[in-house]
């Protein structure tokens, strides 16, 4: 199984605990993607659905696909989220916005009652931080955020490179709201409880990619098939 089977059958497991008439969040990524196909194979034969996209390109793709869409503030209170993850840790602790759409992936999995995530095995980790750490900051006083920033990181006993995400074309990146992506390689964060909680501190930060106390299942998938993951691995089982 390659990893796009692996994507597919993560989806998949994730689409049954979609139910006629729910509000969905609608995640952002190439898993999430994979959701989005399977889901619009469902409307097509009847199923009723109102989603709410968490970036411009997921709602690009669930136009074309025939998804129905609505705002967040159409719709302000959501049934369930389903969205990827760069890293997944036992405690359903997450990093994302490898995308760049972290903010309004927060925002709308925080609208949701329920937020599911979906990944391949590859994600789940046992200390978060090999994946670099998105943290989406206002270009207005970039310098002193980002000095504000490796101040808390040294106090905190983090270390690793710090880099404003640039395009393929080396071009700055922009999030749809228009904020700058910092990308923070830490390695290993022991702590991303205190790190979260003091990055929100700081004025010039918008959000970061750390998501704590948010999801409430996740779904992996690999060689073997699918499993439920919830808060400890021990909770596990195969689906």
């Amino acid at each position: 199984m390659d990893a796009r089977e692996m994507k597919i059958k993560a989806a998949a497991a994730a689409l049954a605990h979609v139910e006629d008439g729910m509000r969905l969040g609608i995640g952002t990524g190439s898993t999430a993607e994979e959701f989005v196909r399977l889901l619009a194979e469902k409307v097509a034969e009847g199923l009723k659905v109102e989603g709410v996209p968490t970036s411009e390109r997921t709602a690009r793709l669930c136009v074309e696909l025939g998804v129905p869409l609505k705002s967040l503030d159409e719709l302000p209170e959501l049934d369930l989220t389903i969205d990827g993850a760069d890293e997944i840790d036992a405690q359903l602790r997450l990093i994302k916005g490898g995308g760049g759409a972290l903010l309004r992936e927060k925002i709308v999995a925080s609208a949701s009652h329920r937020m599911i995530v979906i990944a391949d095995e590859t994600k789940v980790v046992d200390c978060l931080g090999a994946f670099p750490l998105p943290i989406e900051i206002n270009p207005f006083g970039q310098a002193a955020t980002q000095i504000a920033i490796e101040r808390l990181c040294t106090k905190l006993g983090l270390s690793g490179d710090m880099k404003i995400r640039a395009r393929s074309d080396e071009s700055v990146f922009t999030t749809d709201g228009g904020h700058l992506i910092l990308d923070a390689s830490f390695g290993r964060i022991p702590d991303a409880d205190a790190l979260a909680t003091q990055l929100n501190a700081i004025p010039g930060v918008v959000e970061h990619g750390l998501f704590i106390n948010i999801a409430s299942l996740a779904i992996i998938a690999g060689p073997a098939g699918a499993r439920e993951m919830k808060a400890k691995y021990e909770q596990e089982h195969r689906i």
